[in-house]
């Protein structure tokens, strides 16, 4: 199955809440509807999208103002792929941090990969089993990976630069 005809079924379930991005093809999606999609790719018996293969999170930086959850999926069995975007704005300074509805129900592995994205970006997964830092120690202040990211001179009492 080619990536427009997946388009076109997700264009048809869920009408305009589903936006095609053909330079790099991936389908984007918000925040809103991500858990209703996410389980009609696994469901629906002509997509079965069985194997959530990598979450990634960007900062756009501050300027862009948003930062983007990207999620590759594949069915073993009809042996196609899926690039899924979501959109969000990036918090300022002091301000509660992005948030995107897990999906670690739907698929085991996305545990960990939203643990890593909330620990490194900074973009909190609600209704997560257990989000908290899985890379960095527990009272690291900051995300390392944000475009802003200013690294402390110590960390108890430890040089780190």
């Amino acid at each position: 199955m080619s990536f427009d005809d997946i388009a076109a079924i997700l264009q048809e379930q869920f009408g305009s809440t589903i936006q095609v991005k053909t330079a790099s093809p991936a389908v984007v999606v918000s925040a809103d509807v991500l858990v209703n999609v996410c389980q009609f790719l696994r469901d629906d018996e002509r997509l079965f999208f069985d194997l959530l293969a990598c979450i990634t999170a960007i900062d756009n930086g501050p300027q862009v103002n948003t930062m983007e959850v990207i999620y590759n999926f594949t069915s073993i069995p009809f042996e196609h792929d899926l690039m899924l975007h979501v959109t969000v704005a990036r918090n300022q300074p002091g301000m509660p941090l992005p948030a995107v509805p897990t999906i670690s129900h739907i698929w085991r592995t996305a545990d960990w990969h939203e643990r890593e994205a909330y620990d490194l970006v900074g973009i909190s997964f609600t209704n997560h089993p257990d989000l908290r830092r899985i890379l960095m120690p527990a009272d690291w202040d900051g995300h390392p990976l944000r475009k802003d990211y200013q690294e402390p001179q110590r960390y108890h009492g430890i040089k780190t630069k």
